[in-house]
């Protein structure tokens, strides 16, 4: 066993002694010892149930024949750090996450690991690590929040947003505001819509890390507590058979995440994460790959924001596995990859049928025939832009407008809510991407106060930063290369006429090539942001946007 090295031989008598300190008896150290990575807090509504998870793992670890020992891992709420400078501090945890786990996971011998996380970024910060220590690993969340009633109607985070928005234009009143603040998060779990945390859960089921239900079982539901026992007794069995991480997690199975991805209509977050995940795995992905795929692949969920569907609806309609059995109809995924149950992606979907084609429309009848998400390139962004096409409305699907140009969040929020921004423009805020921002900033605040003012279907905004889960509309984010390193995003000026064409994958502004050339030799960039601690840090390391924001040590 790995964990020999801390508990085995002479030279070992004073680890020995330690795990006595611990109370640690005999006979448990004689078993493997299993790392359960507890993401609880009582700051995250996603996590403030993980407790009982970990309870539940535990047990199922020691039902099998292991012992359980329990470490922390951090957690931010984005919606709690939304539209200040805490979102800063969102993405940047990622590595923070995966960083600290690996360096509890090497220092202590584990034999293997069940990973507890639920939102944004815990879940493709503990995959990066997993990948990285590559010892054996399952994950097992903390689950969806249930969706919010609103005078009779499904709500969720992003409606509350919104709700803002239209108190703004003068088109709800305070009460009614209060009484979407009441309602639209009822329970604990990650929030009920298609957003970031949801999108990672679920394709962390196509990936094959998680055990079914894993992306879509409530939080509330006992039917989770479980799950979370199975995980720990399964943990056992691939300790046993020595089934590691990058054993499931393949490049096929990160082209099946793609797929899946596109049929379920994720956030475009998971442009960010499956990449850098995939990096620590060893697997190139590119975002060409992206496209190719969401060319063949059909978009068969509308979940919220893109629609009026919820996590506990496609739930009940099958769940993640449900809607692989419907893509197999068209031979779109690679049936032979391993998971964490020790079968195959193929002998695990093989009898779970779509329960609900209004929730989980059948292949022959999708939304679209492409898939949820698409990747932009033009003289805008040559790198890429990603947005999700799947909430986008058709009217806005090609579209062409004069550049509303703002330095940072802020600026965009106080034009929008003034009433300065009018149907036709296109919203353009820079300087928010990796290393401007620094951190990447979600703009869930302008997207959201874009529809609450009625806007949503004739106003486009283009950043180089990122949008959560719950923004809809024609959002395209991740714009690389970024302002801050003198990207063409940063010679945009006010009036510019901006070309956005998502069936094409375009994006470009309507300025010459000489034009530009110009205006690059007189460019001046917004000045750096002092800084110190890990944002300091993170802003000197950090990649863009196309690489998965991922860190690197410059090269002398």
């Amino acid at each position: 066993m790995r964990s020999d090295s801390v508990k085995t031989g002479t030279q070992q008598a004073p680890h020995r002694s330690l795990f006595n300190a611990l109370g640690m008896t005999e006979e448990e150290r004689k078993r493997p010892l299993i790392g359960i990575v507890n993401s609880y807090n009582e700051i995250v509504p996603g996590h403030m149930n993980l407790d009982k998870i970990t309870e539940a793992v535990k047990l199922g670890v020691a039902m099998a024949g292991g012992t359980p020992v329990v470490f922390p891992a951090i957690a931010v709420c984005d919606g709690i750090a939304m539209g200040h400078i805490g979102m800063k501090y969102s993405l940047v945890t990622r590595d923070l996450i995966a960083d600290s786990t690996e360096c509890m996971a090497m220092a202590h011998g584990f034999d293997g690991l069940v990973c507890i996380p639920n939102c944004d970024k815990n879940v493709p910060g503990l995959l990066m690590a997993a990948a990285r220590v590559n010892i054996p690993t399952i994950f097992v969340s903390g689950g969806p929040m249930l969706a919010g009633h609103v005078k009779g109607k499904k709500r969720s985070l992003s409606s509350m947003f919104e709700a803002v928005g239209s108190v703004a234009a003068g088109t709800m009143d305070m009460d009614e505001l209060c009484d979407f603040e009441e309602h639209v998060c009822p329970t604990c779990g990650s929030c009920s819509g298609m957003y970031t945390a949801n999108s990672m859960n679920c394709l962390t089921e196509a990936i094959g890390m998680g055990l079914k239900g894993n992306g879509t079982i409530p939080a509330v539901y006992s039917e989770r507590i479980r799950l979370a026992k199975h995980a720990g007794m399964k943990i056992m069995e691939l300790v046993e058979k020595n089934i590691r991480p990058r054993d499931i997690m393949t490049e096929k199975s990160f082209k099946n995440a793609l797929i899946v991805d596109m049929a379920l209509g994720c956030s475009t977050n998971s442009m960010l994460h499956l990449p850098a995940i995939a990096k620590e795995a060893g697997v190139e992905l590119n975002l060409d790959m992206a496209n190719d795929l969401s060319a063949i692949t059909p978009n068969l969920c509308h979940l919220a924001p893109a629609g009026p569907t919820y996590m506990e609806d496609l739930n009940e309609a099958g769940g993640v596995y449900a809607v692989m059995n419907e893509l197999t109809k068209k031979n779109l995924l690679e049936l032979d990859c391993m998971t964490v149950n020790g079968t195959t992606i193929g002998e695990n979907i093989k009898n779970c049928v779509n329960k609900n084609p209004e929730v989980i429309r059948p292949v022959e009848n999708p939304y679209s025939e492409t898939g949820g998400i698409a990747i932009l390139r033009g003289n805008l962004a040559p790198d890429s832009g990603v947005v999700k096409r799947s909430a986008v409305a058709p009217e806005m699907l090609v579209h062409e407008g004069p550049a509303r140009v703002f330095d940072c969040e802020e600026d965009a929020i106080n034009a929008i809510k003034g009433g300065q921004i009018v149907a036709g423009d296109v919203v353009v805020i820079r300087y928010e991407g990796p290393k401007g921002g620094p951190g990447m900033r979600e703009m869930l605040n302008p997207t959201s106060a874009i529809a609450g003012m009625g806007l949503g279907s004739s106003v486009a905004l283009i950043t180089d930063g990122r949008f959560s889960g719950a923004s809809r509309g024609a959002s395209i984010g991740h714009v690389s290369p970024e302002a801050a390193v003198g990207g063409p995003i940063a010679l945009v000026r006010e009036g510019d006429i901006i070309r956005i064409n998502i069936p094409e994958n375009k994006l470009d502004m309507l300025v010459s090539e000489e034009e530009l050339q110009e205006r690059r030799k007189h460019l001046v960039l917004k000045d750096k942001e002092p800084l110190t601690g890990y944002l300091a840090r993170y802003r000197e390391l950090v990649t863009s946007g196309n690489r998965g924001a991922v860190l690197e040590v410059p090269k002398n």
